[in-house]
Formats: structure tokens, C-alpha cells, sequence
């Protein structure tokens, strides 16, 4: 039979409202109480009852974290430095149990997922990856969100603009500067010396391809107002993985329009593009740049080495942590932009003569 409260209380010997307060954490509990308590509960096996706490509190322990995909670098990242930094900060605060809920970038998986994890009063949720822009949509999950943080969870977005919400929720977000990155990417082979740039971009309708197209675009109008029309027919919407890489470069040579450098929207498809013009005979940097978007590990093992914007996916995760739990204050505004940077390796370097 399950060990009850009542037998732990018993064990330590103090009352069952001392044990409460110590699980539930949050109350001043003397350390030496605190210590016997803890050692009650590891030696009886004691298991919190974790709907029935739901249940008399306004939300439990969890935390629900949604990503496309996380099987993902990027998503398994964000997710795992977000889980680490979920534990608890002192003696006092109990352990966040995080559900990651994998929707494949659909949005009515999104929007279920919502559901089920109010419907288990989750005690907050961390929303990641870029967003679906579809104005239906766009409402919907506003509203999903206006009613969790109503009811008192936290819901943080990471990694997507911002919703509008009512502006006293405690509702946080947390961006990344997709569109300075991009631009100084593209900046960069401009410097080079490139002007036939194919981009590969990201699904249409979704934040994050907006974003890092948008500004791959703004640098080139910079140098010259008429490149962004000329490289318009080099330009392909894929999806983020390897194979899209792929098979959006076969596509880019059959067309027969030169170019001498490709920008991919993230690294798994700068992949699977150097794996294509490998297959074509062509040379990496001789004959055509590479350049990616993340700065995920497997940049630096590809040969050359991967050029890309390093996205800060790790502190993201570590932020999103913190604004979910409620031990760092939503910032003004409830916006958090952290910086891009661009990161030069071997993969790029000038156009052939």
C-alpha cells in the first residue's frame, strides 16, 4: 500500500502540517525538521499525490514545454538547458516536473496541447519555436493563454514574437534577433564579395522565416537596391530539416540560374545543401559558400566547418526557466530580445573568379 502522509508525519515526528509545508515548499520550515522530514520521505518511499495537490492548490508542479520538434538540436537544447534549470533554486522551493509535448509545428496540436495541460492545472508553460501566422490561429491561442494566466500559470514564449494578451498576466517573451542575425550573415558574404546569394528559407507563414528572410533581404537592398529582385528566383521555402536542405538544392541547379553562395535557414539544411553540391561536383568554399543559422554542435564537425548565427539557445532555456518559476521578474513590457551572432569558419570565403 502507498505510504501515507500521516505515517511520515508519524516517522519524523511532527505533525502532518509540517510535512505539507515542507513538500509544498515556500513555508519557513526549521532546518533540522526540514532534514528529518526528507529523511522520512526517502526511507518510507513516500510519493506525493500529485492530481490531489493539483487539485487543492491553484496549479501543480508541472510545466509543460511545447516544441516542434525534439528529436531537433535546436528544440532539444532549449528544452534540456529549460528542464536543468527547473530545479530547485534553494531549500525551500519544490521540484518542477516539466512535460515536453512534441506538436510537429501543427497548430491544432498546439492548441491541444494547451488544453490537456490546463486541464491538469499545470503550474506554468514555456511555448518555443517560431510561430504559425495565421490570424485564426493567431486568436485562438491568445485566448488559450489570456485563460492559463489568468487562473495563475505563467506562460512564457520562446523564441516567438509576442501575443496579445491583456497586460497585467504573467505572460513573458522571450525573442531572439533572427533578423539582425540574418542581415549580418548576409552582410558577410556580401563583404566577400558574392552577389549571386540562393537563399533556402524556412516555411512560409511561420515568424522565424519572416524574420530571417526579412533581413537577409534588408542587407542586400543595403548594397544594392535591385539585388533582392535578382536574387529572388534563387530563393526556395523548404522545411528545417536535412533532406529540405537537399532537396531544395537539386531544385536550385535544376533551375540553371547561377549562384555562388547559399544561406540556409537553419543549420540542419546547410547539411543537407552541402551534401547536394557535393553530389554535383562542387567544391566547398572553391566553388560555392555555405552558411547556416543556429550554431548547433554539429557545425563545427562538418568539413570545413559550418559558418552560422549562433542563436543563444542555452540561456534561452535558462530564462524561460526563471520567468515560468516566477524567480526573475517579467521584464518591462514582458519582452526579452537576446542577440544573434555570426560565426565565421571554413564553409565561406570569396566567389570564384
Amino acid at each position: 500500500m502507498a505510504v501515507t502522509l500521516a505515517e511520515v508525519a508519524a516517522h519524523a515526528g511532527v505533525s502532518p502540517a509540517t510535512v505539507s509545508r515542507v513538500l509544498n515548499g515556500g513555508y519557513p520550515v526549521a532546518g533540522g525538521t526540514r532534514t528529518r522530514v526528507e529523511q522520512a520521505v526517502e526511507e518510507l518511499g513516500y510519493v506525493a499525490n500529485g492530481p490531489a495537490r493539483a487539485l487543492a492548490a491553484a496549479t501543480s508542479d508541472l510545466v509543460g514545454v511545447l516544441v516542434h520538434d525534439v528529436a531537433d538540436s535546436f528544440f532539444g537544447i532549449l528544452a534540456g538547458s529549460l528542464q536543468s534549470a527547473l530545479a530547485p533554486a534553494g531549500p525551500g522551493e519544490s521540484r518542477r516536473l516539466a512535460v515536453v509535448c512534441n506538436t510537429e509545428g501543427a497548430p491544432e496540436a498546439e492548441l491541444a496541447y494547451l488544453t490537456l495541460l490546463e486541464g491538469q492545472r499545470a503550474g506554468g508553460v514555456v511555448l518555443t519555436g517560431g510561430a504559425v501566422e495565421e490570424p485564426g490561429h493567431t486568436a485562438a491561442l491568445s485566448a488559450r493563454v489570456t485563460r492559463m494566466a489568468a487562473a495563475g500559470a505563467p506562460v512564457v514564449l520562446c523564441g516567438r514574437p509576442p501575443l496579445p494578451v491583456p497586460p497585467a498576466l504573467p505572460v513573458a517573451t522571450v525573442m531572439f534577433d533572427d533578423r539582425g542575425g540574418a542581415f549580418r550573415l548576409a552582410e558577410h558574404l556580401l563583404s566577400l564579395g558574392h552577389r549571386r546569394i540562393a537563399y533556402i528559407a524556412g516555411p512560409p507563414g511561420l515568424s522565424t522565416t519572416r524574420e530571417r528572410l526579412g533581413g537577409h533581404r534588408e542587407a542586400l537592398a543595403r548594397h544594392d537596391r535591385a539585388l533582392p529582385e535578382a536574387c529572388e528566383p534563387l530563393t526556395v521555402h523548404a522545411g528545417f530539416e536535412r533532406s529540405a536542405g537537399y532537396d531544395a538544392t537539386r531544385e536550385l541547379l535544376r533551375r540553371g540560374a547561377p549562384f555562388t553562395a547559399v544561406a540556409a535557414a537553419n543549420d540542419s539544411v546547410a547539411t543537407g545543401v552541402a551534401a547536394a553540391l557535393r553530389e554535383a561536383g562542387l567544391r566547398i568554399p572553391e566553388d560555392v559558400s555555405v552558411a547556416g543559422f543556429d550554431d548547433l554542435p554539429v557545425c563545427v564537425d562538418t568539413a570545413p566547418a559550418l559558418t552560422t548565427v549562433r542563436v543563444p539557445l542555452r540561456e534561452a532555456g535558462i530564462l524561460a526557466a526563471q520567468l515560468v518559476t516566477g524567480r526573475k521578474p517579467l521584464p518591462p513590457g514582458g519582452i526579452t530580445t537576446l542577440p544573434t551572432e555570426l560565426v565565421v569558419r571554413g564553409s565561406t570565403a570569396p566567389p570564384p573568379s
